[in-house]
């Protein structure tokens, strides 16, 4: 009898620890059960920041633990995306990659330390935007006809700003350098930030910046705001003039950000981040801060950013080899 009673005694014991190894995995694949890291790969105060500090509020709220932002800035978003790609594919480390990262970069740079492509798993588009060319309200240059009459008269001598070498800040200059066919030279800095600090205090001469972190100090007067470089006079600034408009025939130069996570990460983390990165984009109080900065919210799937990232690698790819500009 006693026999019989420790072999139950036993058995129990173990149903019970089976029972509770499967409650604790149960509770594992719950996701997400702990905060989330994401990775801004620039400074704080640019555009990419303030897209990241957005986003990561609203997906607090609809993923129900914390989304903390770390600035990772270099080297033109390569630092963040070298961190990511070397992240646990968990879902716990994600970044707000840009169009410069995503598509600029592998053509610009000679030796890159991830593939974007092969090394990120798309989550999802949240915003787009024009880019702006800005000069000290003390600056010559009102006009952009102005900018290329001076840039002719003096090759070399005029420099431009930017938030790293390979952003799209980068190459709206390269790109307008290579239309107008002048002679400027690049000074790239870790973010938008650090550049209009210098670009108010004079200490660089023109910047072409993202629409969101200069639209502040366009309506301050602390810049000038000369030509935007969408397709079409930007919202944000209607009496602005393009770059088209103003004689620089062909050009048109953008950016877009987005969600990604390491490569290999679990489909349904990814299907669960784009639901909630969905659900974030359209929270009224997220809407309205992108919109009034200059944002346009446009959401996508995971296969809708994965082409659009496609398309743009061949686009920008080309524009780059034409340039002829390299960061290395």
């Amino acid at each position: 009898m006693k026999t019989v009673i420790n072999k139950i005694s036993k058995l129990s014991g173990a149903l019970i620890l089976g029972c509770l190894f499967a409650l604790s995995a149960q509770g594992a694949d719950v996701y997400p059960s702990k905060p989330v890291r994401l990775i801004c790969p620039f400074s704080p105060g640019g555009a990419v920041d303030m897209a990241s500090r957005a986003i990561a509020l609203e997906l607090t709220k609809t993923l129900g633990q914390p989304v903390t932002v770390e600035n990772r800035a270099g080297a033109g978003g390569n630092l963040g995306g070298t961190e990511l790609a070397h992240a646990a594919p968990d879902g716990y480390t994600i970044m707000l990659t840009t169009s410069g990262i995503q598509a600029i970069n592998p053509a610009l740079y000679s030796k890159m330390p991830f593939n974007p492509s092969k090394d990120f798993a798309p989550i999802g588009t949240i915003v787009s935007m024009n880019n702006v060319l800005v000069v000290p309200p003390s600056s010559k240059i009102n006009s952009v006809q102005e900018l290329i009459t001076m840039a002719k008269a003096a090759p070399g001598q005029l420099n431009y700003a930017s938030s790293g070498s390979g952003t799209s800040i980068h190459m709206s200059g390269e790109m307008f350098k290579s239309l107008a066919k002048v002679d400027l030279v690049h000074i790239p800095y870790k973010g938008s930030a650090p550049a209009l600090t210098d670009l108010m205090g004079n200490q660089v001469m023109m910047m072409f910046d993202n629409i969101p972190s200069s639209i502040q100090y366009i309506k301050t007067g602390r810049i000038r705001a000369i030509a935007t470089t969408g397709a079409k006079r930007d919202p944000m600034l209607p009496d602005l003039p393009t770059l088209a408009e103003s004689g620089v025939v062909g050009y048109e130069s953008g950016v877009w950000f987005g969600l990604v996570a390491p490569s290999n990460t679990p489909k349904e983390i990814i299907t669960k981040l784009n639901a909630e990165l969905v659900k974030a984009s359209k929270s009224p109080e997220f809407l309205k801060r992108m919109t009034e900065s200059g944002y346009n919210v446009n959401a996508s799937s995971p296969e809708q950013m994965a082409e659009l990232d496609r398309t743009e690698v061949l686009r920008w790819g080309s524009i780059v080899r034409a340039s002829g500009a390299r960061a290395d």
